[in-house]
């Protein structure tokens, strides 16, 4: 199988005043500071929380975490007043709207196979059938090859060589050409030559028969 063609809004000024932040003629003391002033407070249950961080000050977590109004929502929804102290360690309920809020992602689903739906997870899919029919083969030797052979692309194909020239172009990572693939195909695996698994598998199985093993196969073939 020949190489393929290769295919915030303005910012407001602070100024520190004895721990203390200041935010233009309103003293907002949001800084998280170290003391054994107030212990850090439960947020009710069922709702969205921050857990205060060294440094932290009502306006950083509310730029930070999105929060609808701003610091003083958060001050209000914590029944904060001036100084507006916060500590580090305390749990804040953020309101209902900021990014802590909204509900994680849901995990990407599982393919049937159990396996990534990547290169990755075609070469090793690959192997395992390649295990159930005695193939030999490793990881390195199909991923060198595959890199070589079509960059990773599923869907490459040679469309000038005298493979193509005679009208069975090489297909898929391995750059299959048609005959090949059926005279090799493996049983379990799809006939659907650009088929990842099975492109690589019939591949394999091929240079098994002809090479020793497809970790044997460092140049066109």
């Amino acid at each position: 199988m020949p190489i393929p063609a290769f295919n915030r809004s303005s910012r407001a000024r602070r100024f520190s005043a004895g721990g203390a932040v200041t935010l233009g003629a309103f003293a907002l003391a949001c800084t998280a500071v170290l003391g054994s002033a107030e212990a850090a407070s439960a947020a009710p249950a069922g709702k969205a929380t921050y857990t205060v961080q060294r440094g932290d000050h009502l306006a950083s977590i509310a730029r930070t975490q999105h929060v609808p109004g701003g610091w003083p929502a958060i001050a209000s929804a914590n029944h904060l007043s001036s100084p507006y102290t916060i500590q580090p360690g305390q749990v804040l309920t953020l309101p209902t709207g900021s990014a802590a809020s909204a509900p994680a992602p849901a995990p990407a689903p599982v393919p049937a196979s159990g396996y990534a739906n990547n290169l990755d997870g075609w070469i090793k899919q690959s192997l395992a059938v390649m295990a159930q029919h005695g193939i030999p083969g490793s990881y390195n030797g199909i991923h060198r090859n595959i890199m070589r052979e079509s960059s990773g692309n599923p869907n490459a194909i040679n469309l000038w060589d005298s493979n193509a020239a005679k009208g069975i172009p090489s297909k898929g990572l391995l750059q299959v050409i048609q005959p090949t693939f059926n005279a090799y195909h493996v049983p379990g695996t799809s006939w659907n030559i650009y088929d990842p698994v099975a492109n690589v598998t019939a591949a394999c199985n091929y240079a098994y028969h002809r090479y020793g093993s497809i970790d044997n196969v460092n140049s066109a073939y």
